[in-house]
């Protein structure tokens, strides 16, 4: 996934009119027409802005909110990285390197593969505001159902913001099965 348009598609999101099922198609309508950014729809759905097929959920409603967009990414960010934000409660770029290696550890990833994932996450941080608000209401959810893995719990039917490496590994991160992670396609 080009991390360099992450910025580009959260743009559209928020300022144009939700669709009513995110595809292939929309993506090419807004510019976004190299297979690469297909994995943005993959990103979409672990961060909780699309349901399973593709349908925009409430927080990709909250987050077409200007005033609120920057606090709905960073909802969105706690619950797809919630162990990041263990690492460091307000991560930085400065904290790219243990991040990293905390990719690397917990999904057993390469040198590649947590680096792309590490991109992936710096991208979003930057469009986020990580920290916890009194007083602003959270985005609305659909129903979670929760599996133990790995003694933590996770939510089921959502894949996970990692979806767009370039290898095959066992993720225990949300789901136990086996993915493929590539940058030319969006499916698992």
């Amino acid at each position: 996934m080009p991390t360099n348009r992450i910025p580009d598609i959260f743009t559209k999101i928020r300022d144009g009119q939700a669709p009513e099922r995110f595809t292939n198609q929309l993506l090419k309508d807004w510019g976004f027409t190299s297979k690469n950014d297909r994995a943005f729809i993959s990103l979409l759905k672990s961060l909780g802005f699309l349901s399973a097929d593709g349908k925009p959920t409430q927080r990709y409603s909250d987050y077409r909110d200007h005033s609120r967009s920057k606090h709905i990414m960073g909802e969105a960010l706690r619950d797809a990285y919630g162990d990041i934000f263990l690492i460091k409660e307000h991560p930085t770029q400065s904290d790219k390197d243990s991040i990293e290696g905390k990719f690397k550890s917990f999904h057993n990833a390469s040198d590649l593969v947590a680096g792309l994932m590490t991109k992936t996450f710096m991208g979003l941080l930057n469009l986020a505001d990580h920290s916890k608000k009194s007083g602003t209401p959270p985005a609305s959810k659909e129903p979670e159902k929760k599996v133990e893995a790995s003694n933590r719990s996770f939510m089921r039917g959502q894949t996970t913001a990692f979806q767009v490496c370039t290898t095959t590994y066992r993720s225990t991160f949300r789901r136990q099965e086996t993915w493929r992670f590539t940058t030319q396609s969006s499916n698992p």
